[in-house]
């Protein structure tokens, strides 16, 4: 059998051939003293970068979801923003993220709870029921898990439900309901097993659930006053609203927005519909499926809709390659493979199949900049606030777009006819835990 461990030949051997390499100890002297992204950062690229666009629909201030993971649905509700702003003459309108935030989280617990019932009779250490229990209620989330709650609860101004503490740093709520959940997990499961009445287990757990929900988010409104004052000064007053009557009247058909991806695994065939199992937020609510196409399709399904005057809600992995301050994505932002003297490149496929890469962030396209038809520069709305990039506002140059942009929702009428017959088709699943599953 050959033996595997560390020999001191080898690390000598290590060692030696480090000591003489000049370059190898000139870049130590510089690691040692300086952050490596300091040292790999390739200069010519961060200043051959401006943020002026061909393509530019944000006339808005950008949001801030400070120490939470609600990206998806600052996303969410901040490509809804324009048309309360045409439709109002607002400047720059605000939902209430902390509103969508409570509900989704009443939702998942639900979610969780109901999977935990239907998984009852598997053992504890099978790979879903561990998967679930590991992460019972993240921040997280998916487009359709956004439309779903838009749908059932509908939205409100931020005026209505204003951020709280814990909206905005949700670390001490999220330990409080993951031991609820986890706990809850075990009474449904026992219930089960002693062939109780696990459905009533389960509503005592949601109703702590929403007690600790309510104490620290505050107590949803089940109407408001919309009124305001336009961008001109103007005086208007619509009265009394209930959240689905405001949502009603702004909010388009999200039903006929579709979530494309680009997973390029030989596992994962394109012009497919996919889904992953338990993943989700509202029981009954329509699955989260994404349609897998070729970035290509990614790309030039966003800049049509650019150039219609509309943004774009996006999901990718955003800490690749991307230099927070200055608010720039580039493909080759960091030179770590010249840095380093290494090799690690890897394809979009490999680093899926590796656990190199998944879905971390989402994000609003707003703008873009055409040479000759075809992009070289992306606009994109961050959600962590104005003292970092543009005031906020991201380039991203598009030697990114195709290594770490991974989905996109767009107006069925931008898929071709041949793609629209796929929605209509019975979607493939994916275990809970694939990467495509993540939550942005």
């Amino acid at each position: 059998m050959t033996d595997e461990s560390l020999s001191p030949d080898m690390l000598s051997t290590f060692a030696g051939d480090f000591d003489a390499d000049t370059t190898a100890r000139i870049v130590q002297n510089a690691v040692t003293e300086t952050p490596v992204t300091k040292v790999a950062m390739d200069r010519r690229i961060v200043t051959s970068i401006d943020p002026s666009m061909s393509v530019k629909v944000d006339t808005w201030a950008v949001t801030n979801q400070k120490k939470s993971g609600r990206c998806w649905l600052f996303s969410g509700l901040n490509s809804l923003k324009p048309a309360v702003n045409e439709a109002t003459g607002l400047k720059s309108f605000e939902f209430s993220q902390n509103y969508q935030h409570f509900w989704d989280k009443l939702e998942k617990a639900n979610y969780f709870l109901t999977s935990m019932i239907e998984l009852a009779d598997r053992e504890i250490d099978d790979r879903t029921v561990h998967y679930l229990l590991s992460a019972p209620i993240d921040d997280g989330g998916q487009w359709n898990m956004f439309v779903a709650l838009v749908k059932k609860y509908g939205v409100v101004p931020k005026y209505a439900m204003p951020e709280t503490e814990s909206s905005s740093n949700t670390y001490n709520m999220n330990r409080t309901l993951e031991m609820l959940l986890r706990r809850g997990a075990r009474d449904v499961r026992k219930a089960v097993a002693e062939g109780n009445d696990a459905h009533a287990v389960k509503t005592s757990v949601m109703q702590q659930v929403y007690r600790v929900l309510a104490i620290h988010l505050g107590t949803p409104p089940t109407s408001f006053i919309w009124q305001w004052e336009d961008k001109d000064g103007t005086f208007h007053r619509h009265g009394e609203m209930t959240p689905q009557e405001f949502a009603q009247l702004y909010v388009p058909d999200l039903d006929e927005y579709v979530c494309l991806v680009n997973d390029p695994r030989e596992t994962s065939p394109m012009n497919r519909l996919f889904t992953v199992d338990r993943l989700g937020n509202v029981v009954g609510a329509k699955p989260v499926t994404y349609l897998n196409v070729p970035i290509e399709v990614i790309r030039s399904a966003t800049v049509a809709t650019l150039q219609d005057g509309q943004p774009v809600w996006m999901g990718c992995d955003t800490s690749k390659q991307c230099d927070r301050e200055l608010g720039i994505w580039d493909g080759k932002l960091y030179d770590y493979e010249g840095t380093y003297g290494i090799d690690l490149e890897m394809t979009k496929a490999e680093e899926l199949e590796f656990g190199e890469a998944m879905m971390t962030h989402a994000m609003v396209f707003t703008g873009v900049d055409l040479v000759d038809g075809e992009p070289r520069r992306w606009r994109v709305e961050n959600s962590w606030g104005k003292d970092i990039a543009d005031k906020g506002f991201f380039t991203m140059n598009d030697s990114w777009f195709d290594q770490h942009v991974f989905e996109v929702a767009v107006h069925r009428s931008r898929l071709s006819a041949e793609l629209l017959a796929v929605l209509d088709e019975e979607p493939i699943v994916l275990p809970a835990w694939d990467p495509m599953g993540s939550l942005a």
